[in-house]
This record gives structure tokens, sequence and C-alpha cells, in this order.
């Protein structure tokens, strides 16, 4: 027979590595932790530019920890750290380079596929996965040929550029305030009012706008972007153009709803996974992080929904040997 797991992670973010660590901490260690990436906190890496501050305090919300991992704030290089150090502190069986392709329910065992073509039996799974890795991209076309101008994130930004940043939340601010220095930089959102940021970053915004060191237009769409000569001509829906060496889109990230049609979660009308204040979705079934809707996008949030849901297990929902039930 092959190995049943306690518990099965999908993703190694935030919420992922918060849950593996906590179910070592309370005594399950018959863990495995899959991450499709080269290596954990994937989002952290690839939309956060380097010493970029990583806040605990989340949209002026300061989360109170409830687990065992200790996130006070800090940078991009020192989150890393801390969750990198969690990992080996804890033994955490973690495979990268690891897609689930699919989840699958018979009796009290799930059936998880991944694209090694390896099956794994759980008795519990949790899907820890966010959502910018699946960025939201606009509805009209791009064109191929600009593939290396237009970005989804500032890694790949060399400066010395004219550049338009598209969107209204906090991505697309923080990836215009990251560049400014050295870049001119316009950030583009068909509102006339910025309100989805959190008021750290607009605050932050605003003080390069007022110095003139960033440029809003605010109140038009843009319905088509061209190739210009490898530069980017955008259209709005006011009739202007403009032409731009690079265009950044930080239009947040969706539910990976493909991934989810080839699982057993159970979805809302809108497609999104239905959890309780436990991150229950269904018996044995648990969603962290962002997905889970709790404010999305807080790591403090998604640190506790691990702890949360490790003590659903042992306690409310227990499918794991008598001992641990017990506790």
């Amino acid at each position: 027979m092959s190995k049943v797991y306690d518990i099965v992670i999908i993703g190694a973010g935030p919420a992922g590595i918060a849950t593996a660590c906590e179910a070592v901490i309370l005594g399950v260690k018959n863990i495995i932790l899959f991450e499709k990436s080269a290596n954990h906190s994937e989002t952290i890496r690839k939309y956060f530019k380097d010493n970029k501050p990583v806040d605990k305090v989340w949209k002026g919300i300061d989360v109170t920890l409830q687990g065992n991992i200790d996130f006070d704030g800090g940078t991009k290089e020192s989150t890393l750290d801390l969750f990198n150090d969690s990992l080996d502190k804890h033994f955490i069986d973690a495979k990268f380079h690891t897609e689930v392709s699919g989840i699958t329910k018979t009796g009290d065992l799930f059936e998880i596929v991944t694209n090694t073509n390896e099956t794994y039996s759980a008795k519990n799974v949790i899907i820890a996965i966010g959502k910018m890795g699946k960025p939201n991209k606009p509805e009209y076309k791009i064109p191929k040929s600009l593939s290396k101008v237009i970005n989804f994130n500032i890694l790949t930004c060399p400066g010395n550029e004219e550049v338009l940043v598209v969107g209204g939340g906090d991505s697309a601010v923080e990836f215009a305030y990251y560049i400014h220095d050295e870049n001119s930089v316009t950030l583009s959102y068909r509102k006339e009012k910025l309100t989805r940021p959190n008021p750290k970053n607009l605050n932050n915004l605003m003080e390069k706008v007022d110095d003139a060191k960033i440029s809003l237009k605010l109140g038009v769409d843009i319905t088509s972007v061209e190739d210009d000569d490898g530069r980017v001509k955008v259209i709005y829906d006011d009739g202007s153009t403009h032409t731009y060496e690079r265009v950044i889109y930080g239009l947040g990230g969706s539910t990976p709803k493909e991934f989810l049609q080839n699982t057993n979660i159970v979805l809302d009308e809108k497609g999104n996974p239905i959890v309780d204040d436990n991150n229950l979705n269904s018996q044995g079934l648990y969603v962290a992080g962002d997905m889970a809707g709790h404010l999305g996008g807080s790591i403090a949030s998604a640190l506790n929904h691990g702890y949360i849901i490790i003590n659903d297990i042992l306690k409310n929902n227990c499918n794991l040997d008598d001992d641990l039930c017990q506790m």
C-alpha cells in the first residue's frame, strides 16, 4: 500500500508554510508540502522589489498573530529568511517543481495527482495557492512583439524609461512607487479616484504625485495597445493616445479556476471557494491564504490560517491517529 499522509499542503507561500509548521509544532509529523515553483514564497520573490518593506499591518488592519511564526514585518529579504528558517527548523518535507493537477476523494481519503504522474493519498488537504500565480490580464489583445516591454511585475524594469503602470489597487500603486526614482512613471486607472489601495501605499504614492515625481491619468480606460516600432502605443477611450517604452500591469490576480475544477473543492456561484470561520471547505478539505477571502493579501492573516486549520483538524474535524485527536 502507498503511504497515506495525514496532511497534504498545496502551495508554499506564507499560508502553506504556516500550515506545515503549525502541524509539526502541534504534533502532526506525517505531512508533505507541494510547490510548483523552484522555491517557497514565489509571489514575494517575483513581485516584490529588493529591499521592499513588507508590512504586518494590511489596509490599516493590524492582525494579531495566533500561531508560532513570529512575523512583525520587515523587508522582502528578512521575510524570506523568516520562512526559510521556519521550514528548516521544522524539517518540512517539501517537494518543489511539483504541480498538483487534480484532487479526488474516495471514502475518507483524498487522491492527489501531480505533474510527475505520481499519486499521493491523504486524510486532509489544505489548498494554499495564491492568486498572483495567475495575474489578471486586460481584455484587449497584447501583441506578441511587445512581450518584452509589457510586464506584470517590475523585476525586468531596467530604468531610464517612460513607463505606464496600469491598475488601481495595491499592486499597481506599489509598482509605480518603487520604480519612480529610476523612471518617468505614469499611473493609469479607469476610475476617477484611487479607493482600493491600503492607506500607507496611497500616502506614499500621493506624496510623489505632489512632488511631480509620478503622474496620474485617472478616469479613462485603455481600449487597446499597439506596437509602435518596439514601443507601446496606448489608445484610451477618450480618443487620446500616448507611446511608452514600457507598460506594467498591476491588476491583481484571479482565482485559478482551471485548477479548482480538477479538485474536490466546493465553489460559490462566482467560482470562488466556500470556507467557514475555520477555513473549512468540505470534510477534510481546507483553503488558506488569498483564496480563502479573509483579508486576502495580508501575510499575518495567511499565517493565522495555518494555525486555525491545524487546530480545527485536531479538535473538531479530526481524521488523524487517535492520540493526536485527543490533544
